[in-house]
């Protein structure tokens, strides 16, 4: 059926169908068709979607106010939501900032850092160093420390481009490293990068402590985290994680991804999973002594009309409240091992699949040409795009991007809600296996 003509733009003229109802799992179009969601949306529906208890929070909201701008009021949602945050957060870093998004997370990190060096005496510090590949966001602060010049490269003469070093990519190394040895390997590319462009202008080192759209679930080894956190310490740079994609429980266990590791950031951006697509909602967490120190210099220059926006708020403390309720965190971790062995499994089948990655339910499938070489597959195939509409038409939603820098190579998050049941794993990798086929039949790849 031809779609009728909409006033509506995104990224490219792709049309999708019209989404009726969403519950738990699955979404349905107009038509009556049922997706799985296989990729919570872009990892944002953490708990699934239309939660009764949710949306009775928001709904007892709505009947109290719906917007109170903080500069003329205080409301109890921001209040609460930002104390139990804290609880989940590392030692120290106890107050929140809140925002409606991922980009703006970062964005508010980064004017942080900048402001909290400026209180310091040290104005010369203003470069943040990043990875290649990474994604931080797509404003123009967050894109020049995004690692992906597809993206970044036509704004390029708008802003300036930041200091990059190697994603640790260990799966895609030949060498004989042990995993210890690779992780203070490619830690130690920020030494270098540190000391190249002088220790006293870096301000900051911004990663993601589990990969997102850039690398695909990519975790390095244990050894990488500490030595990066050493590193920071010795030339006074400051640690930023970038949570926006794996906080909320989607790794597992934890309800920071970094937390998987004992290496504690000096500022954190947050956003998706956190109000779970219910509203908009992200947030900066800092340390009481840098917020001190930037609030006795002046104050932050720096702020969003939605901040602490009490709907949004209800939403992200109903959010968190469900993920208690429901043990999701522990919960995933099961899953999420579960759901990574079955996908292993398919390496038997499908010599195409090069590698299966990630923690929690924030995995990832890379293709490659050859599994000894790691050369991608034909950029021509554009599997990364066509495999996705083939799973789209069985119903299933998944997502990909390129994985090495943007322009080649072809990876699939595999990411569904962290309230999934064993069943409907079966379900989603039965779909996903008949895709699966049908690309290899189709390109010859079995």
């Amino acid at each position: 059926m031809t779609s009728p003509e909409s006033h509506l733009f995104y990224q490219s003229r792709i049309r999708r169908p019209l989404v009726d109802r969403a519950e738990g799992i699955y979404l349905w179009d107009q038509s009556g068709k049922r997706y799985i969601d296989g990729s919570s949306g872009a990892m944002v529906s953490n708990i699934g979607h239309s939660n009764p208890r949710v949306l009775e929070a928001m709904h007892l909201q709505m009947q109290k106010a719906t917007f109170a701008y903080r500069l003329h009021f205080e409301n109890e949602p921001a209040e609460t939501l930002a104390r139990r945050l804290v609880e989940y957060m590392p030692e120290n870093l106890d107050k929140v900032f809140f925002v409606s998004g991922g980009s703006e997370a970062v964005e508010s990190c980064l004017k942080m850092a900048r402001q909290y060096a400026l209180s310091k005496g040290e104005p010369q510090r203003y470069k943040t160093i990043s990875r290649f590949p990474s994604y931080h966001g797509s404003t123009l602060g967050a894109l020049s420390s995004t690692g992906m010049a597809l993206m970044s490269a036509p704004f390029d003469p708008m802003i300036q481009q930041m200091p990059k070093i190697p994603a640790p990519t260990v799966y895609l190394d030949r060498n004989r490293k042990t995993p210890e040895e690779a992780g203070l390997y490619y830690a130690n590319f920020l030494e270098a990068e540190i000391l190249r462009q002088g220790p006293e202008t870096v301000l900051a080192f911004i990663m993601e402590p589990i990969g997102g759209a850039s690398t695909g679930a990519l975790v390095a080894p244990d050894s990488y985290y500490g030595r990066i956190r050493e590193i920071c310490d010795r030339y006074g740079v400051l640690l930023i994680y970038d949570e926006v994609m794996c906080c909320a429980g989607r790794s597992g266990r934890y309800y920071l991804g970094g937390s998987h590791w004992s290496a504690k950031p000096d500022l954190i951006a947050m956003s998706k999973g956190m109000a779970a697509g219910y509203s908009p909602l992200g947030a900066m967490v800092a340390s009481e002594k840098m917020v001190k120190a930037v609030l006795d210099s002046g104050g932050f220059i720096h702020g969003h009309t939605y901040a602490g926006n009490p709907l949004a708020c209800s939403a992200g403390l109903a959010v968190l409240e469900e993920i208690e309720r429901q043990n999701l965190l522990a919960e995933t971790e099961q899953k999420g091992d579960l759901l990574k062995k079955r996908l292993e499994i398919l390496m038997e089948k499908f010599p195409f699949i090069g590698d299966v990655r990630g923690k929690g339910l924030l995995l990832a499938v890379e293709f490659v040409a050859d599994r000894e070489t790691m050369q991608p597959l034909p950029t021509e195939l554009n599997a990364h795009s066509e495999l996705v509409e083939m799973a789209f038409e069985r119903g299933l939603i998944i997502y990909s991007r390129r994985t090495r820098g943007g322009r080649i190579g072809d990876h699939f998050l595999i990411c569904p809600p962290l309230i999934i049941e064993v069943e409907q794993i079966d379900e989603l990798l039965e779909i996903f296996t008949d895709t699966l086929v049908e690309f290899a039949h189709k390109h010859g790849l079995l």
